[in-house]
């Protein structure tokens, strides 16, 4: 069974940064693909990043100069980068993994956590 827990969210206001972590227990991440997604309020959720055993990354066009992707293989845990905050970035930030290759179509993702609330004004 794989647990995913977010953590790192929270108000900010518009410039700041923040770091989100994703602590994935019972998962492999050297089989899978891992990556986050986030639905802003009344919208759909949206792949921001992902990343797979080997490095390689796919990044949302819009989003690749403020977000980056990282894991440490050793602690199990997924990490987003955001710079420059914007009030469009408001939204539920999601940790998904078991992808089976580098896509941002969620529906390739079999394990989710329940997310963690950014805000920005």
């Amino acid at each position: 069974h794989v647990q995913l827990v977010e953590s790192g969210g929270g108000s900010v206001q518009a410039g700041g940064s923040l770091r989100l972590s994703c602590a994935a227990r019972g998962y492999t991440y050297d089989t899978y693909c891992m990556g986050w997604f986030r639905r802003p309020p009344g919208k759909e959720r949206e792949g921001i990043a992902v990343i797979d055993s080997d490095g390689d990354t796919a990044y949302a066009e819009s989003l690749k100069d403020r977000f980056t992707i990282s894991v440490d293989n050793a602690k199990n845990s997924l990490y987003l980068q955001i710079n420059s905050l914007k009030p469009e970035d408001t939204a539920m930030y999601y940790c998904a993994a078991g992808g089976s290759w580098v896509t941002l179509d969620s529906k390739e993702y079999k394990s989710w956590g329940r997310g963690t609330q950014v805000t920005v004004s």
